[in-house]
């Protein structure tokens, strides 16, 4: 799927609808093929995006969990030591 694309569930603060959009932007971008779309196609495109995203909010607002909220520090930590695992530590 796209990089960009990042969990949204259960993190403290709750995701914002800036991250919610950008989501469903990226994986309509993904789906259509198309990163600046034409004017025909245009329409289509921002209506797509704006459906994914309400879609999104729903699903996210639907989800329970008993596990501790995740903050968006710890998991930027953990991608780092990730990338530092598989590239190698930064110079």
């Amino acid at each position: 799927m796209c990089r960009n694309i990042r969990t949204l569930f259960n993190f403290e603060p709750p995701a914002t609808e800036l991250e919610i959009r950008d989501a469903s932007l990226q994986f309509v971008r993904k789906l259509s093929g198309f990163n600046v779309p034409s004017r025909a196609n245009q329409e289509a495109f921002d209506r797509a995006v704006e459906e994914v995203a309400a879609s999104a909010r729903t699903l996210i607002q639907s989800l329970v969990t008993r596990a501790e909220p995740r903050t968006r520090e710890a998991e930027a930590a953990k991608a780092l030591e990730r990338s530092a695992a598989r590239f190698g530590a930064k110079a």
